[in-house]
C-alpha cells in the first residue's frame, strides 16, 4: 500500500508543480482514484503528504483545493536564492570549477547563441546548472534546498510566461566563466545580479498584464 501511496503522491506532486493541475483546482477523491488507479486509502495518504507539503488545503467542508503561489512568495524565493547562491558562486570560485560545470557552461553558451529550447527543457537545464554551482562549492545540502524552492516557484503561473531564454543563458555563462577564473568577487556579484534580473523580469511581466 505504501508503494501505491508513494506513486500517487509523486504523480500528483509532479502534476501540480508543472501546472498540469492548476492552482485553485478542486480535487475529487473519486475522480483521482479512477485517474490514478488506486483505492481511497493510499490516495488519502498521498493527499495528506501534499497537504503537509503546502500544496493542497483541505477546507472545513472537506473540499481539497490546490494552493496557489503568490507573486510575493515567488519574489521571496528569488531574494533568498540570491543570497544563498551568491555565496555559493563565490565559494565555488575559491575551490575551482568542475568538469560538470564546464560542460553545462558550454550548453548554456549554445542557448545564449540562439539555440531553440522549450520552457520545460530550459527549466531542467537551469536547475541542473544552479545545482552544479552548489556542488562545485561543496555545499551538499544546497541542491535539495534549491529543488524545494524551484518546486514552489514553478507553481506560480508567472514563471511560465517566458518563451526566450538567451539572456538567462548568457548570465549563466558569465557566472561559470568567473568561477573558472577563480574570481570569487565577480562570481558572487554575477550570481546576485542574475537574480536581480530574474526579479526584474518577473515584475515586468506582472506589470504588463
Amino acid at each position: 500500500m505504501s508503494t501505491l501511496a508513494d506513486n500517487a503522491y509523486l504523480r500528483l506532486r509532479e502534476d501540480i508543480v508543472t501546472g498540469r493541475i492548476a492552482a485553485e483546482t478542486v480535487l475529487s477523491e473519486r475522480g483521482l482514484t479512477e485517474v490514478l488507479g488506486v483505492s481511497r486509502t493510499p490516495l488519502r495518504t498521498a493527499l495528506g503528504r501534499l497537504e503537509r507539503d503546502g500544496m493542497v488545503d483541505r477546507l472545513a467542508n472537506g473540499v481539497i483545493l490546490v494552493r496557489s503561489v503568490t507573486v510575493e512568495q515567488l519574489l521571496q524565493i528569488v531574494q533568498l536564492r540570491q543570497r544563498l547562491e551568491g555565496a555559493a558562486a563565490g565559494r565555488a570560485a575559491q575551490r575551482g570549477t568542475t568538469a560538470r560545470l564546464t560542460e553545462l557552461r558550454d550548453a548554456m553558451a549554445r542557448l545564449a547563441d540562439g539555440a531553440e529550447v522549450t520552457f520545460d527543457a530550459f527549466w531542467v537545464a537551469d536547475g541542473t546548472f544552479h545545482k552544479a554551482v552548489a556542488e562545485a562549492a561543496g555545499l551538499r545540502l544546497l541542491p535539495n534546498i534549491l529543488d524545494d524552492h524551484r518546486a514552489i516557484a514553478r507553481r506560480c503561473t508567472l514563471t511560465r510566461t517566458y518563451d526566450t531564454f538567451t539572456e538567462q543563458a548568457r548570465e549563466h555563462v558569465e557566472i561559470a566563466d568567473a568561477i573558472a577564473a577563480g574570481d570569487a568577487d565577480a562570481a558572487t556579484a554575477l550570481m546576485q545580479g542574475h537574480f536581480e534580473h530574474v526579479q526584474d523580469r518577473f515584475l515586468g511581466t506582472f506589470k504588463g498584464r
